[in-house]
């Protein structure tokens, strides 16, 4: 029966809070929120209305000139694609033996996709192939 008590003031709590915190009063028939510990459930009804804007600056830009890497050691060539705003970096061996590159600095660009120059999103999965130097 503890459970149970505490399992529904924890829920109520939690709704009472976000009501309080978007400055909204909790709305008859809101949302239901259902909490099961073992066999004993809380049920709680509460409601909060939230509303969020980001930052017009934090906004990333719509379309990256894909950086040239080639020749460059991996980490530098990693270095090169962050800082142009590609994030989303695959590595692949292009020797073909499928090798793990753990230390970035021994393994040197031969390739990537994109090719250099081509305008792609923020998302946009970028493969840099590389081998031992």
């Amino acid at each position: 029966m503890a459970k149970f008590v505490q399992a529904a003031v924890t829920v109520v709590g939690v709704a009472a809070f976000l009501a309080v915190a978007c400055n909204a009063a909790p709305q008859p028939g809101g949302t239901s929120t259902t909490v099961t510990m073992g066999t004993v459930t809380a049920t709680a009804t509460e409601s909060a209305t939230a509303t969020v804007s980001a930052p017009v600056s934090a906004a990333q830009p719509a379309a990256i000139k894909v950086p040239d890497v080639s020749g460059m050691n991996h980490q530098d060539a990693q270095d090169a694609m962050q800082a142009a705003g590609l994030y989303n970096l695959r590595e692949v061996d292009s020797s073909g033996k499928k090798r793990p590159m753990i230390i970035d600095r021994n393994w040197c660009q031969t390739g990537q996709d994109p090719k250099p120059g081509t305008v792609v999103s923020a998302g946009t999965v970028v493969t840099l192939y590389a081998d031992k130097c």
